[in-house]
């Protein structure tokens, strides 16, 4: 998909939050972004909700939260949700969205989390894990604070639309390794370099497996019917007409 790298997504801090990923300077422009966007409001979000399926009842983690959009719909769907985000920004959007008694923390995936163990029956990390260079201690964590049989939700970029994107602007990457990608996003005035890793789809199962997670889907889902006719111009410039299109690749699994 056409500049799909650069599309806003949620997110997680880095290494180097000075440098890259400042979305406390993004956090009202990224918001409204979010909301309304054909990758995220039309295909991402509608896709992470379908694998999700019936949330009633179920203590749910959204770890990298953003602003909230999911955990609205999860929570209107009759999910117990906590919203975990590094931006103390974001969860000041979030919480506009939410109301004052959502249980929203702020935590990085990178560090230990606040929650003891079995503490959720699924973790969704929409559009988080590709902010991280190593998934090893992130994985292990998320399966720490899954009971046995609970589910970790995931999207992340796509690996071979990444190296396409790549290759299409003259950059000879090598597919099978991990690598850094940075980007510059303005939104809302504001401006912030942004960082990303890429890893081909075997380092990504792997990393799963070895975390004691089981692979039960692996899903390239189309874009919800009504995206064609909210963003006519943006398909007449894809030259669109299927209904799918490579851009996030989403996985449920199961904690062992």
């Amino acid at each position: 998909m056409a500049r799909m790298p650069s599309t806003p997504e949620n997110h997680v801090e880095t290494a180097h939050p000075s440098r890259f990923n400042d979305y406390d300077r993004l956090a009202e422009g990224y918001s409204a972004e979010n909301e309304a966007s054909l990758l995220n409001a039309y295909y991402e979000r509608p896709a992470m909700l379908e694998l999700a399926g019936d949330v009633t009842g179920r203590r749910i983690l959204d770890a990298g939260c953003g602003s909230g959009p999911l955990f609205s719909e999860l929570r209107d769907r009759g999910a117990i949700v906590t919203g975990i985000d590094a931006s103390a920004g974001m969860l000041e959007m979030a919480r506009q969205r939410l109301g004052a008694d959502a249980d929203l923390r702020v935590a990085d995936l990178t560090s230990p989390l606040p929650f003891p163990d079995d503490a959720f029956d699924d973790v969704i990390a929409s559009l988080v894990l590709h902010y991280l260079e190593d998934w090893g201690p992130t994985l292990a964590e998320l399966r720490r604070v899954l009971r046995p049989g609970g589910r970790l939700l995931v999207s992340v970029d796509h690996p071979f639309v990444t190296t396409l994107m790549r290759h299409m602007a003259g950059d000879k990457i090598n597919y099978f390794e991990t690598r850094n990608r940075t980007e510059e996003w303005t939104m809302g005035g504001q401006t912030a370099q942004m960082s990303f890793w890429e890893r081909p789809l075997h380092a990504m199962t792997d990393a799963f497996t070895t975390a004691g997670f089981r692979i039960s889907v692996i899903s390239e889902p189309p874009f919800v019917p009504e995206a064609r006719d909210l963003f006519p111009e943006k398909f007449r410039e894809l030259e669109l007409t299927r209904t799918r299109f490579l851009s996030f690749l989403f996985f449920v699994l199961e904690a062992d």
